[in-house]
């Protein structure tokens, strides 16, 4: 027994340095932690030390009530939080900063919308914002409007961008992202799709690329550096399209493997080493993950399909990987481990529960919040184990956010605000 615990204890440890590695070499010098779904390129991957495994009321260094509800992500720059909310009753939609410190709100811009159907499991506010050292970027769907905005830190409006009707009978859910100086973003709906970027000091069309979409996409772009060389791109999911690649600086495409779902695509795109996953399913079923072996038209070679997982594959959280695993949380509650070079499934067990948000992984641990608000805690490394379990006890149907060496979860109703200097005080 001890062997084992020794074994295990070393395996989370050289997989949490291989996260730190991959994650420092991610970011550059003096850049903000947490500015977009996910954190740095989507990656969901922070090495903070003060973010408690199992945690008491001592380790909540806040919890405050938010107005209306919603199921976006919070985002961090410096000593503020930025997320968004509505309240459905009064058809206001809003951006809202938060004191990290306390949690105390510093500004509120409200939005009028008129009330529309959606589904049931989404919100009026599941559009996470992105954020960098000047602006906020803000964007949200009506049937009439899908609306990109840019405020400055004090919530002053910077631009509006209207990208005209949002069709879809779930609603919207893609979130932006800043790639240098463009704002990026996929309007993939049952109407009129397109990709888009634009100028993140005005809002400027610097490009906008079609999209033969039949099914509304949700996922959000990522960057994809090859490992070899050569120009980074930015990848996109959707049913239509399959994976996607894009050349950042005028949205034309690089390369595609257009038949690589045959269902709607919620999740968001995933880097594994030197291959791109994607997910597509449905409420019903028919769920799985492939990996994309990406193209490179220099070479004359057409992206392929390097394996598939298709038992207990997640249809709307986003898996993550961490070194050479990659961990898919399902809908459903079970927890794969694959080989990110080769796919084997190392494990694939039950942790029990719902979940919509997708995991992180912090200091080689995974953290995933179930629809009920039980924020699950598992190992990532190749033997399985469920480290704690922390209740909310609150609807929840968002990703956690991680930075100052805090975790910040949002409810439906709650931010909380988990570690930091209480987790260092608890720990001495």
């Amino acid at each position: 027994m001890a062997g084992q615990t020794t074994a295990r204890m070393k395996s989370v440890t050289e997989t949490a340095l291989l996260s730190a590695c991959f994650l420092a070499a991610l970011l550059p010098a003096g850049a903000q932690e947490w500015t977009r779904f996910r954190g740095p390129n989507g990656t969901g991957l922070s090495t903070a030390k003060t973010v408690p495994t199992k945690w008491t009321a001592d380790e909540i260094a806040w919890k405050v009530s938010l107005p209306g509800a919603g199921h976006s992500s919070p985002v961090i720059w410096g000593n503020k939080v930025f997320l968004t909310t509505a309240e459905e009753a009064k058809g206001i939609f809003s951006a809202l900063c938060l004191d990290t410190a306390d949690g105390r709100v510093l500004w509120r811009r409200d939005f009028k919308f008129s009330r529309f159907e959606k589904h049931n499991y989404n919100s009026f506010a599941s559009t996470t914002p992105t954020v960098d050292e000047q602006r906020l970027y803000v964007a949200w769907t009506t049937p009439a409007h899908f609306t990109l905005a840019a405020f400055d830190h004090n919530g002053n409006t910077i631009w509006e961008k209207d990208l005209g009707p949002f069709v879809s009978q779930h609603n919207g859910g893609a979130s932006p992202i800043l790639y240098e100086d463009k704002i990026i973003l996929a309007n993939e709906q049952d109407g009129d799709s397109f990709l888009i970027g634009v100028e993140a000091t005005t809002g400027a069309t610097r490009w906008k690329t079609p999209r033969q979409t039949t099914r509304a996409a949700y996922g959000t772009p990522c960057v994809f550096q090859p490992p070899e060389g050569g120009p980074p791109v930015l990848v996109f999911t959707g049913q239509s399209h399959g994976v996607s690649a894009l050349d950042p600086e005028n949205g034309r495409v690089v390369w595609e493997y257009a038949t690589a779902f045959d269902k709607r695509s919620v999740s968001s795109p995933v880097i594994a080493g030197r291959f791109v996953l994607g997910s597509c399913g449905s409420g019903g079923g028919g769920n799985y993950v492939v990996a994309i072996r990406p193209g490179d038209a220099a070479q004359n070679k057409k992206a392929e399909i390097a394996w598939q997982v298709r038992r207990s594959a997640p249809y709307v959280p986003t898996s993550i990987a961490v070194g050479d695993l990659v961990f898919l949380w399902s809908d459903g509650g079970v927890l794969s481990c694959v080989r990110a070079p080769t796919g084997e499934v190392k494990w694939q067990e039950r942790v029990g529960g719902d979940f919509f948000g997708s995991p992180v992984c912090v200091d080689g641990r995974l953290f995933c919040v179930s629809v009920r608000g039980e924020v699950v805690v598992a190992a990532a490394a190749d033997k399985f184990a469920v480290l704690a379990r922390n209740p909310l006890d609150e609807l929840c149907r968002s990703t956690p956010a991680v930075a100052g060496g805090k975790m910040f979860i949002r409810t439906a109703s709650h931010l909380f605000c988990i570690g930091g200097k209480a987790a260092e005080a608890a720990s001495r």
